[in-house]
């Protein structure tokens, strides 16, 4: 609920997966630009934790602790980024999980769970906020959605196969998204990164050093560019490699 007497902010951003990498980072970006932000997070302690830091830097935050995973958190935390701010000119549909293994008898319980934050998510969080997106979309032109995809999603990874297959359909997601919703005034934007150095990339950094992966502030500075362009400009998804990594799109 919005504080009794609350500054609404000019611009708003939802932020979901915000209490950590990309997302606390993009979090971060937008606050220091201006805007009120949401950050929707599964973990109580760690939400709140990302939302006092995000706080001693002067940032306006809104934090609401949901499962992504099930329809009514992920209405609540559009319906609590609704009565705190009363708009939405960013949507960064950004939690996600990723996890590994053989096709040959992986559990059920892990691809439906990859498919339920990592898709099912994003597709609810879109259609209850097209309104409000709408809205600042014919105020200004350039209200933005921003899905975290994958390069997984570009080219399909072995041993990361319904990973893969979730960020493929995030990026299709965004492509139709796009395509319905492009006279409104909002971009929809895929990002599609290797490995950047989060808590979801730690099972790899055995092998891949943290100081060689992308930082999540280089995708936050990727939204800022994505909303410093004009509104005749439309960018579907961005690629992010690592120096080498060119192989990972079959090149």
């Amino acid at each position: 609920m919005r504080p009794k007497g609350a500054k609404v902010a000019d611009r708003a951003a939802l932020v979901t997966g915000g209490s950590s990498g990309i997302g606390l980072a993009v979090a971060r970006a937008l606050g220091e630009d201006g805007y009120g932000v949401t950050i929707a997070a599964r973990r109580p302690e760690k939400l709140e934790a990302a939302a006092d830091d995000l706080r001693s830097g002067g940032i306006d935050v809104h934090a609401v602790a949901v499962q992504m995973t099930e329809e009514e958190d992920v209405v609540r935390a559009v319906d609590e980024h609704r009565e705190r701010w009363g708009r939405m000119d960013v949507l960064m549909n950004n939690a996600g999980v990723g996890l590994g293994g053989a096709i040959e008898g992986y559990p059920t319980k892990k691809i439906d769970m990859q498919l339920d934050l990592n898709l099912r998510a994003i597709v609810i969080s879109t259609r209850e906020s097209l309104e409000m997106l709408r809205a600042a979309g014919e105020e200004h032109g350039k209200a933005l959605i921003v899905n975290t995809a994958s390069i997984a999603g570009k080219a399909g990874q072995g041993w990361l196969s319904i990973y893969s297959a979730t960020k493929a359909g995030v990026i299709g997601f965004s492509q139709a998204t796009q395509s319905e919703i492009g006279d409104a005034g909002i971009q929809v934007t895929a990002l599609c990164p290797a490995f950047v150095d989060t808590p979801m990339t730690d099972f790899v950094k055995g092998q891949v050093e943290a100081e060689a992966m992308i930082r999540p502030e280089d995708i936050a500075e990727s939204v800022r560019f994505l909303l410093r362009t004009s509104r005749a400009c439309i960018v579907p998804e961005i690629v992010f490699l690592r120096p080498g990594d060119g192989s990972a799109l079959g090149t």
